[in-house]
């Protein structure tokens, strides 16, 4: 029995923010394996499996360090115009790391959380997001998306345009 107890006590326990960064990792290499957004240039993307659901990545600009993306199904809700579900995504190079910093347009944390949240709601919040973003990155890649249906769109045929 005391054999039992020092091995489960020498075994670490993750803190929710320690959790969060964990859960960045695992959305980096789901998303690298994914579409490898890394070596795209700056532009709209199609991945298209033929089951009239397309999903769209937009690289929307790329620094020495990070990548900023948004992803949706190339669909707008019918109420807003935007599209939706829609997930703006930062991908840290250098970290190899990923966040969904926000899953809405015009729904930052502020207007989900308010201008000063306590901090364990703003890690909880984040984690809401960050378990949406592996969950959907795990189902894309279960339906047969990724580099090989992933197509670059000029500007004339994108989702802005129509």
């Amino acid at each position: 029995m005391s054999q039992a107890l020092s091995r489960t006590a020498r075994i670490p326990k993750l803190s929710r923010f320690g959790w969060l960064m964990a859960l960045y990792a695992e959305n980096h290499a789901r998303l690298h394996r994914l579409f490898a957004p890394e070596g795209l240039s700056t532009g709209s993307y199609l991945s298209s499996i033929g089951d009239g659901l397309d999903v769209r990545l937009d690289v929307i600009e790329t620094h020495r360090y990070t990548v900023e993306l948004r992803l949706t199904y190339d669909l707008c809700d019918p109420l807003t115009g935007e599209p939706d579900p829609s997930a703006y995504v930062r991908l840290y190079r250098d970290a190899h790391q990923t966040e969904a910093t926000h899953c809405y347009v015009g729904r930052r944390w502020q207007d989900v959380i308010g201008l000063y949240p306590p901090p364990a709601q703003v890690i909880g919040h984040r984690m809401r997001m960050n378990t949406f973003l592996g969950k959907w990155l795990e189902y894309l890649a279960e339906q047969g998306h990724g580099v090989a249906t992933l197509r670059r769109v000029e500007a004339a045929t994108t989702m802005d345009a129509a």
